[in-house]
């Protein structure tokens, strides 16, 4: 039995399909969970109580983190480590391996232009922070030798159906009503995104490769990186629109925060955008040989499958 905690969300539904390559037997827990594959077994669960977190992962041979709670420093700080805590309890209990799907927030702002899984851990946001916690959370029971365990990281991701993607939201969307895209900060900036199905099919790899587990991975994301206003390109040309963007300044995030919640909780994370974000995912692809979707190839399918 391999389980999706999260199934509902970006990654757990498309993490699902890849599934079925490895095993017959697939658990989907969320609050409401839906079938991805006819054999899929559904678990609804409130996943905030660990007496639940334990039942949902009893059986389980591969348990795969992959909840995305709400945008929220508070939610974030309130939920993150309670449930962290009942999904390593009850791997431990029942023996189970663990796959935390992860972002790049536990970095130091130096390693942005160029990070790697060797870059060193010190957030400079209070999310960030958070991530780290759970981050450590993980990798401390496993140098105790009590857990098996595994880190799958994800730079800022797109793809088809991806309803919480910066880009899919801002670009794409934008585009779809005829009206300009828009970027954080400086679009004439390098910044790395990778492609939704790609990591669906590398954590479902990782989570069933022995020797994957008891370290750090980054996912496979093209290497070619592009600047925002080459990304905001390749959408316009082919989705046929007028190639506009509009750039939001930091100043005016500051102001529309306060009367727009998410960008209130996005502004701690502009230093993303104000430099070259480089995801290096070289050593996943030499273990593997895995080839990441190129972004041209990544957008015409996001654009195809959205039609």
């Amino acid at each position: 039995m391999q389980t999706i905690l999260g199934a509902n969300g970006t990654i757990g539904s498309v993490l699902a399909r890849e599934l079925v390559n490895y095993t017959g037997k697939i658990r989907l827990v969320s609050r409401n969970p839906r079938k991805v594959n006819d054999s899929d077994e559904l678990f609804p669960a409130d996943l905030s109580n660990p007496a639940i977190v334990d039942k949902a992962v009893e059986g389980s041979d591969v348990v795969y983190l992959v909840v995305g709670f709400d945008y929220n420093l508070k939610v974030w700080e309130e939920k993150w480590p309670k449930l962290m805590s009942a999904t390593i309890n009850a791997c431990i209990k029942h023996n189970a391996r663990l796959v935390f799907f992860d972002n790049v927030y536990i970095y130091d702002i130096s390693a942005i232009p160029h990070m790697t899984e060797e870059s060193p851990n010190n957030p400079p946001s209070k999310k960030g922070a958070v991530r780290k916690k759970i981050a450590q959370m993980v990798m401390e029971e496993v140098k105790a030798g009590k857990l098996m365990a595994l880190i799958a990281r994800s730079a800022d991701f797109y793809g088809p159906g991806n309803e919480k993607s910066f880009v899919n939201e801002m670009v794409y969307r934008n585009f779809l009503k005829r009206k300009a895209a828009n970027w954080f900060i400086d679009p004439d900036k390098k910044h790395s995104f990778t492609y939704t199905p790609d990591a669906a099919r590398a954590t479902a790899l990782l989570g069933n490769t022995d020797d994957a587990y008891n370290t750090i991975w980054h996912l496979p994301t093209d290497k070619n990186t592009l600047t925002g206003r080459e990304f905001i390109e390749l959408f316009s040309r082919e989705m046929k629109v007028a190639n506009k963007v509009t750039v939001m300044p930091l100043w005016l995030i500051r102001i529309l925060g306060i009367f727009v919640p998410i960008l209130k909780e996005m502004k701690e994370m502009m230093y993303q955008y104000d430099r070259d974000y480089y995801f290096d995912s070289s050593k996943f692809e030499k273990r593997f040989n895995f080839k990441a979707t190129t972004y041209h190839e990544g957008v015409r399918n996001t654009v195809q499958q959205g039609k």
